[in-house]
């Protein structure tokens, strides 16, 4: 009996080393390998993590928003798909910046921005953390009511 118990405490312990994930077939990053980049003047920070937002093709970002800030009515040129990933984001529609009639949409909810269509987002209370996809180049136009 103690034999066979011998015999099982490794399988039970699990591996003496974990073994390395092939990197043909998984990459990835842990949250404190994610490429934040700089805080901008909206507010907000950028990590790319697939392809080029600039460019033609499929992109995938995280966009941070700080607290207290946001974008002014702009419109993209193409459909951008977004997860609400932590935080509220808070979005409005049309060229009129109103802040107090943006609406809230709390984390795990999934946003399309249809292109050019005119809208204007941001974080009001509390950090919120989007996941943005879509095909490139992912520029934004003003669209300001003036």
């Amino acid at each position: 009996m103690l034999k066979r118990l011998l015999l099982l405490l490794p399988l039970l312990a699990g591996p003496a080393s974990a073994q390395g994930l092939d990197p043909g077939a998984i990459a990835f990053r842990l949250p404190a390998q994610i490429p934040w980049g700089p805080v901008t003047a909206n507010g907000n920070q950028q990590a790319v993590l697939v392809g080029d937002p600039s460019k033609p093709g499929f992109y995938a970002v995280m966009v941070k928003w700080l607290p207290g800030h946001m974008s002014r009515p702009h419109s993209h040129p193409n459909d951008r798909f977004i997860t609400v990933l932590s935080g509220t984001w808070w979005m409005g529609t049309g060229p009129r910046f109103d802040p107090a009639a943006t609406v809230p949409v709390p984390a795990g909810s999934f946003v399309t921005h249809f292109g050019r269509g005119i809208h204007y987002d941001g974080a009001k209370d509390e950090p919120a953390v989007l996941l943005i996809v879509g095909e490139g180049p992912g520029t934004s136009t003003p669209a300001e009511a003036r």
